[in-house]
């Protein structure tokens, strides 16, 4: 079995290989708007099996220390952690369940915002592909507040260090990233000349 360091090494290398963009110059439009001149979409990564295994182990040690009952986010970037989270929680025999936000709330049948097995009262952690603004994570703190669920944690994958991470730490006490830009960029530049792992 593989420890934290060795995994997330490895999670850094599949990010830099199927997630990662760069550009001299900025190229790449933004959910927020903004232009960058790198670009992190992590889909190739949270749906592949071995991304799922990697970030399913890193997500549940993230959070096995503290007790909670739930993991997700907001559709569909954090869908495919929550669940890995969840496998991993269930065959460490302590398990959490996975739970989704969704975009535009349900208007037929019951009407909610979260789909998954939760309750009022419940403790659980919001969690992100991607932090920019932290716009959407935010956006998922407060829907999962509205159902009732108790915000204990947040934890993103990839902090792209432009203040996400700071104003998410504004709604939940608790924040933190599994992944840095300044992480994924120091891989980038290895894997660029061939010394990746």
């Amino acid at each position: 079995m593989q420890n934290n360091l060795s995994m997330k090494q490895e999670l850094l290398d599949i990010l830099c290989q199927k997630a990662f963009k760069y550009s001299e110059a900025p190229t790449f439009k933004l959910v927020s708007g903004a232009v960058s001149n790198y670009y992190v979409n992590c889909r190739p990564v949270t749906l592949s099996p071995r991304g799922m295994y990697l970030i399913g182990h890193l997500l549940y040690d993230a959070v096995k220390a503290i007790s909670v009952d739930g993991i997700g986010g907001m559709t569909f970037g954090a869908d495919p952690m929550a669940v890995a989270t969840a496998f991993v929680s269930e065959m460490k025999g302590t398990p959490i369940k996975a739970f989704s936000i969704r975009k535009a709330r349900k208007d037929h049948g019951i009407v909610k915002w979260i789909e998954g097995d939760m309750e009022p009262g419940d403790r659980v952690v919001i969690i992100d592909d991607v932090a920019t603004t932290g716009g959407s994570t935010i956006k998922a703190v407060e829907r999962a507040r509205s159902e009732g669920l108790e915000i204990i944690k947040a934890v993103v994958l990839v902090d792209r260090q432009e203040g996400g991470l700071q104003n998410i730490a504004e709604h939940v006490e608790d924040a933190s990233a599994i992944i840095s830009r300044d992480e994924l960029m120091k891989q980038w530049e290895l894997c660029r000349n061939g010394a990746g792992s």
